[in-house]
C-alpha cells in the first residue's frame, strides 16, 4: 500500500510538471507555419475552391455521359434523359431563386390582364373544356364502346353526391375541384393514352421491380436459400425495410424534399390550394399518412378546419411508397400502381375540398417562409441506419395486422356460413355481404357487371381490413387468369377481365380504411395536440372523401383504359396441339405466341 500512494504521488507530481510545460508558449516549426497558412488560404477561398471541385466533378460526369452516349445511345438513352432534366432543373431553380423579383415584374402585367378579364374569361374556359368533352366522348364512345360512359356517369355521380353530403355546400369553391379532375384527366391520359406516357411508366415499373429485387440478397443471407418457401414473411417484408432505407437516405441528403416542393408547388399554382395542403399531398405520392404531415409539422397548430381535412384526406387516398413494392411483389401491375398514385395526390385535394369547403381564412399563405422539416441524421450511413430501424415497426404492424386479420375473416366466415345454413344458404360469408354493399359503386367506375361482385368484395376487404388483403386476394384472381383453366368453377367465378383487374387495382390504392383511422387520428393528435378535437370531428369524413378520391381515379382509369382484345390462350393452343393441322396465321394467334415468348 505504501508503494501504490508514493506511485501515486510521483505520478500527480508528474501530471503537474506536464501541465506546467504546456503553459508554456510554443514555437511553431516551419512545417506547422505552412500548414496554418494552407488552412487560411482554404478558409479565405472556400466557395471558389467548392466551385472548381464541382466543376470538375461534372465534368468528369459529362464525359461519362458523352462516352456511353457515342458508344450506345439507345442502351444510354435512360442516363441521357436524366441528365437533361437534372440539368433543367438545376438551371430552373438557379435563375428563379437569383432572379425571382425580375421574373415576377416581367409576368405581372399578364397576371393583371388576366385579373381584369377573369369574370367573363372563366365562363370562356368552362364553356370550352365541356364542349372539348362531350365531343371527346362522342368521338372515343365511337372507336373504343359504351363501357368508358358508365366510367364517366359514375365519376360524375361522386362528384354529385360528395356535393350533397358536403359540410357547406352552398360554400364550395370549384376552381380546385375542377382543377383537380382536370389534372386528373390529363395526367391519365398522358399515361394511359400516349405511347410516351405509357413507355415511361412501364419503364418506371420495371426499373421499381428491378430495384426491389435487390433486397432478395438481404433477405437470402438472413433466412437462407429457401427463404421463398415462406414468400411473404422473407420475401414481402424484407422490401418494405429495403424502401424505407432507401427513402431515408433521399431524405438526408434533401432529393425528396426538392421534389415534394416542386409536386406541391405545382397543384398550389393549378389548383388554388394552401401551401401545407398542397405540400402534405405531393408528400403522400412518396411516403405514408404518419409521414408526410411530418414535414409540415411546425404549421399544423395553424391551419383551418378545412386545411387539416384536406390533409387527413391526402393520407387516406394515397399510399406510401413502402408498402407499394409489396404490393407489386403480389404480381400487381407496378405501372397501374404508380399511376394511381401519381392520379390521386390532385383527387384527394379536389374531394377534400368540396366535401369540407373552406369558410376561414387561411394563416399559412404563399407569403409566409414555408419551409419544409429537416430530418435529423447527420450523415448518409446514419439516415440509411434510421430508415431501416424506422421500418420495423412498419413490418410488424403490417405483420401483425394480417395474421389477427385473416383469424378474424375466417372466424367471420365460418359463422356467416353457419348462420345462411339454418337458412338454406351456407355459401354466405363477409365477401358476399360486401359484394352486394360495394356492388353498385365498382359498376359505375366501368367494371364489366360480372365482375362487379368479386371487385365489390375486395373493396369490402379494403374498406373494413385493409389493402393488403385486399390486393393480396386481387393477385390470386390475376395468378387464375394468367394460368388459364376455367372461367366458373361450380357456379363461381375464378378470375376477371383485365379490365375489370386495372379499375380494381386503382380503386384499392389507398389508405381509406377503419384500421388507418384510428392510425391517423392517433399520429395527428402527437403532433398537433392543439388540434384533437377537430381531427377527431373530420377523420370519418376525411376517410369517406378519401375513399371517393380513389373511386374518382379508377373512373378516370375507366374511361381511358384501351379496351384490349382479352384471347384464351390456353383454348387456343390446347386446340391448335389437339389439331393435325395448324391453325391459320390470324391475331389471336400472333397475340397468344407473343404473350408466351414474352
Amino acid at each position: 500500500q505504501e508503494d501504490e500512494y508514493i506511485n501515486i504521488e510521483s505520478d500527480l507530481h508528474e501530471n503537474k510538471h506536464n501541465s506546467a510545460d504546456d503553459e508554456q508558449p510554443h514555437l511553431k516549426g516551419p512545417l506547422e507555419k505552412k500548414y496554418d497558412k494552407a488552412c487560411d488560404f482554404c478558409k479565405k477561398h472556400k466557395t471558389r475552391i467548392n466551385y472548381v471541385i464541382y466543376g470538375i466533378l461534372i465534368t468528369a460526369y459529362l464525359a461519362v455521359v458523352i462516352a456511353a452516349c457515342s458508344l450506345n445511345f439507345q442502351r444510354a438513352l435512360s442516363l441521357f434523359i436524366i441528365t437533361v432534366l437534372a440539368a433543367f432543373f438545376i438551371c430552373w431553380d438557379f435563375l428563379v431563386a437569383k432572379y425571382e423579383d425580375r421574373i415576377s415584374a416581367f409576368f405581372s402585367p399578364g397576371e393583371r390582364y388576366l385579373e381584369k378579364q377573369w369574370f367573363w374569361l372563366k365562363w370562356v374556359l368552362c364553356a370550352a373544356l365541356i364542349i372539348t368533352i362531350i365531343f371527346w366522348l362522342i368521338f372515343d364512345t365511337a372507336k373504343q364502346g359504351s363501357r368508358q360512359m358508365i366510367s364517366f356517369g359514375g365519376l360524375v355521380m361522386y362528384v354529385l353526391l360528395m356535393f350533397i353530403f358536403s359540410k357547406y355546400p352552398t360554400r364550395v369553391a370549384w376552381r380546385p375541384v375542377f382543377s383537380g379532375i382536370a389534372i386528373q384527366f390529363i395526367l391519365g391520359l398522358f399515361i394511359l393514352r400516349t405511347k410516351v406516357g405509357f413507355d415511361v411508366f412501364n419503364w418506371l415499373g420495371i426499373q421499381i421491380q428491378t430495384f426491389l429485387e435487390y433486397s432478395d440478397t438481404g433477405a437470402k443471407f438472413v433466412f437462407g436459400e429457401k427463404y421463398t418457401d415462406h414468400l411473404f414473411a422473407f420475401k414481402v417484408l424484407p422490401i418494405v425495410v429495403f424502401f424505407s432505407t432507401v427513402m431515408s437516405m433521399l431524405y438526408h441528403v434533401g432529393f425528396m424534399q426538392w421534389l415534394v416542393g416542386k409536386v406541391g408547388w405545382i397543384m398550389q399554382i393549378l389548383m388554388g390550394t394552401t401551401p401545407v395542403e398542397s405540400l402534405v399531398a405531393a408528400g403522400n405520392i412518396f411516403v405514408g399518412q404518419t409521414e408526410s404531415p411530418l414535414m409540415v409539422r411546425p404549421y399544423l397548430p395553424y391551419i383551418t378546419k378545412s386545411e387539416l381535412h384536406a390533409v387527413m384526406t391526402a393520407g387516406f387516398s394515397t399510399i406510401a411508397g413502402s408498402v407499394l413494392g409489396a404490393y407489386i411483389s403480389f404480381g400487381v401491375s407496378a405501372s397501374h400502381l404508380l399511376t394511381a398514385s401519381v392520379m390521386s395526390a390532385p383527387a384527394s385535394l379536389a374531394t377534400s375540398k368540396l366535401f369540407w369547403p373552406e369558410t376561414e381564412k387561411p394563416i399559412v399563405t404563399l407569403k409566409s417562409d414555408l419551409r419544409l422539416a429537416k430530418v435529423e441524421s447527420k450523415n448518409l450511413l446514419e439516415a440509411a441506419s434510421q430508415g431501416a430501424s424506422s421500418s420495423i415497426l412498419l413490418v410488424a404492424n403490417i405483420a401483425v395486422n394480417l395474421i389477427s386479420f385473416l383469424a378474424l375473416l375466417a372466424f367471420i366466415d365460418s359463422t356467416l356460413s353457419w348462420v345462411g345454413n339454418l337458412f338454406d344458404y351456407p355459401q354466405l360469408n363477409f365477401e358476399n355481404i360486401c359484394a352486394y354493399i360495394f356492388m353498385p359503386f365498382s359498376f359505375m367506375m366501368g367494371v364489366d357487371w360480372e365482375d362487379s361482385f368479386i371487385v365489390g368484395g375486395l373493396l369490402g376487404y379494403k374498406t373494413f381490413f385493409n389493402e393488403f388483403v385486399a390486393y393480396e386476394r386481387l393477385s390470386k384472381l390475376i395468378n387464375n387468369r394468367e394460368k388459364g383453366g376455367s372461367m366458373y368453377i361450380n357456379d363461381v367465378k375464378q378470375y376477371m377481365t383485365v379490365r375489370s383487374e386495372t379499375i380494381a387495382t386503382y380503386a384499392l390504392c389507398g389508405f381509406a380504411n377503419f384500421g388507418s383511422l384510428g392510425l391517423v387520428i392517433g399520429s395527428l393528435t402527437s403532433i398537433a395536440p392543439s388540434k384533437r378535437k377537430e381531427i377527431a370531428a373530420g377523420a370519418f369524413r376525411a376517410m369517406i372523401a378519401g375513399t371517393i378520391a380513389c373511386f374518382m381515379t379508377a373512373c378516370i382509369a375507366g374511361m381511358l383504359i384501351v379496351p384490349s382484345v382479352e384471347v384464351p390462350c390456353h383454348n387456343l393452343f390446347q386446340n391448335a396441339f389437339n389439331s393435325t393441322n395448324f391453325p391459320a396465321n390470324g391475331t389471336e394467334l400472333i397475340e397468344c405466341c407473343q404473350q408466351l415468348f414474352t
